[in-house]
């Protein structure tokens, strides 16, 4: 339990599952007195997400939106604004590679699919929370970004890291802007975590090349992903403004 978390409201986005579901549930176990969670489709993790914060003592609301259609965004916006105006903590966590497409098959459609559920979504929902933030003088934002950031990401995968590289650049001049408000920003990086996203995205011979070019000799988790969003959203990374944290075993190193 963390004495500075204990009552705030978080809102996690894309929390059904995978590093999503185990910050909900981390931050419920740290203290937050409500934690919202966001999920497209997966009605199912989403239900037993919102039950293991309850255990862990907290509120919660599950919401529904596609995050990846502007009118999904604008209708969760409008969402937010009516059931939970107040928000303290926001994760940026909703995203996805979508399909696995190289330049010359890569579609408008597509582009604008990536681009807009990992990305401007990210944007939107900063900007309708920090508002709430800067009256109250204290507010933290975490964006989910990726190591595909750093390195271009795999095969077909050029427009998810350009996303993510996108939202690392955007981290620092949100935390620029809103710094001085009381707000602090940051992101977390995470490199290849044994989650859904690679049993959908991912073969097995690329997680075992994986597995091979990590230091550490395994593939992270959700938890260990969730444990250090928990640490940017407490009182222990109070001077820690605009930075992206590598969370990958020591696959990529700064």
């Amino acid at each position: 339990m963390l004495a500075e978390l204990k009552g705030k409201t978080a809102l996690v986005t894309g929390a059904s599952r995978g590093i999503g579901a185990a910050t909900a549930v981390a931050l419920a176990q740290a203290g937050c007195g409500r934690v919202v969670i966001h999920y497209h489709s997966y009605s199912q993790g989403a239900e037993e997400v919102c039950r293991k914060i309850k255990e862990a003592g907290a509120e919660t609301e599950a919401i529904s939106a596609n995050l990846a259609t502007r009118e999904g965004l604008t209708a969760f916006r409008e969402r937010i604004s009516e059931d939970c105006p107040d928000v303290d903590i926001l994760i940026n966590n909703a995203g996805s590679l979508v399909k696995r497409a190289g330049l010359v098959e890569f579609s408008d459609e597509l582009f604008d699919e990536v681009m807009d559920l990992n990305f401007r979504s990210a944007w939107f929902l900063a900007q309708e929370c920090a508002p709430t933030m800067i009256r109250n003088g204290w507010g933290v934002i975490v964006n989910l970004s990726s190591i595909a950031a750093r390195n271009g990401g795999g095969p077909g995968a050029t427009i998810y890291a350009a996303s993510k590289a996108a939202v690392s650049a955007a981290t620092k001049g949100m935390a620029k802007e809103l710094a001085p408000r009381g707000v602090r920003v940051n992101a977390v990086s995470p490199g290849t975590v044994d989650n859904h996203f690679h049993e959908v995205f991912s073969t097995d011979a690329m997680m075992d090349a994986a597995v091979k070019a990590t230091p550490a000799g395994k593939l992270g988790t959700d938890e260990e992903v969730a444990d250090v969003i928990v640490f940017l959203c407490s009182d222990a990374a109070r001077f820690i403004y605009g930075q992206t944290i590598e969370i990958n075993g020591g696959m990529y190193m700064v």
